[in-house]
């Protein structure tokens, strides 16, 4: 068929790269630069999604943590291993058998994965390996293995494959409007048919369909996620509790400085995407709770802030479903919501859903 795809973040380029496998001719459409949005600017995971357990999202979990094994595999020079600790305090709101229940079944999900089992280490332990972590009231903590990734290097690469299969990249080309028959108009007032017409835009799915006057079957919920850049190596990624909070949040090694995310704030999808002064404050206080003589402003060389698109599903964005849905309507078929690591996952689904 003749595939016409609009958005040019991972999601849309796995789409292009598989599409372009099975045999079709496809031509992606990005009104910017490519993976100049929210895909380069994740928190540079390819992980299962631990916490999502708690919301019983067993299947998304078990497909990411596949994708995350099939991630480092296929690109090992831009995705690696990472080792992650998870302390326990005493005052910390999920206790020591439950984490150890919760990475039981992670590991479960994840089949037979080439990533060593979790461990528990002792508080002398965790100590020992990062002096600054606070250790009053540190019972221990568990280590267990997800991935890292450099998501702008590896978004890239997958565009290289999409283009060696021979899929058409088309950057710079901004589409007003899509209709249900395939056709799409372009900023410019010219016209492209396409037999099928894929509306991968992540945040900006919805609002393409209201721009075509085509009623959206989901509604998204815009959450901005910001991280913060410090000027100081990271011995140990951790995964951390926000204190007084059911919320978790990372600190991690990133090109040998610390990389601290996320925030979850509702977005609006005109307003400019950048970390406030709050979400800054917000995670520095984190900082300044787990590490000694860390959280000072002055450390921070860098902050960054992307838009995930979830399904409106709660009115607290941390309890939102991070599930996708795929939904075709005559040649249109529009995605709704994606996370980086199951993006080619997703787009063996939109293949499927051609016919």
């Amino acid at each position: 068929m003749d595939i016409g795809i609009v958005g040019g973040g991972i999601n849309g380029l796995c789409c292009a790269w598989v599409l372009q496998q099975q045999g079709h001719r496809v031509c992606l459409y990005e009104r910017d630069e490519l993976l100049a949005a929210t895909s380069s600017r994740s928190s540079k995971l390819l992980h299962g999604g631990l916490r999502y357990l708690e919301n019983r999202e067993f299947r998304l979990v078990r497909e990411a943590l596949r994708e995350r094994d099939a991630w480092l595999a296929r690109a090992p020079e831009f995705a690696r291993p990472l080792r992650l600790v998870m302390p326990i305090y005493r005052e910390s709101r999920r206790q020591r058998w439950l984490v150890r229940a919760g990475l039981s079944l992670y590991e479960l999900l994840a089949g037979n994965s080439l990533l060593p089992a979790s461990s528990w280490s002792t508080a002398a332990q965790l100590s020992a390996l990062d002096p600054a972590l606070r250790s009053d009231g540190l019972l221990g903590g568990y280590a267990f293995f997800d991935g890292q990734m450099d998501d702008l290097a590896l978004g890239r690469w997958v565009a290289d494959q999409a283009r060696a299969a021979g899929a058409m990249i088309r950057e710079h080309v901004d589409v007003r409007a899509v209709d249900r028959s395939g056709r799409i108009t372009l900023d410019d007032g010219s016209s492209c048919q396409h037999q099928r017409l894929i509306n991968v835009c992540g945040p900006w799915a919805e609002e393409l369909l209201q721009r075509s006057g085509i009623a959206s079957p989901y509604r998204l919920d815009l959450v901005r996620g910001s991280h913060l850049v410090l000027d100081r190596a990271c011995p140990q990624a951790y995964l951390l509790e926000v204190p007084s909070e059911p919320r978790i949040a990372f600190v991690l090694p990133w090109q040998g400085k610390t990389l601290v995310g996320t925030t979850e704030v509702r977005q609006s999808i005109d307003a400019p995407v950048a970390c406030a002064d709050s979400e800054r404050n917000y995670l520095l206080a984190l900082l300044r709770h787990y590490f000694r003589g860390q959280g000072s402003a002055t450390e921070v060389i860098g902050t960054f802030a992307g838009v995930r698109p979830l399904l409106r599903s709660a009115t607290d964005p941390t309890r939102a479903t991070r599930e996708y849905a795929i939904h075709r309507d005559g040649a249109l078929i529009s995605v709704f919501g994606g996370k980086w690591t199951t993006a080619h996952a997703l787009a063996c689904k939109v293949a499927a859903s051609l016919q």
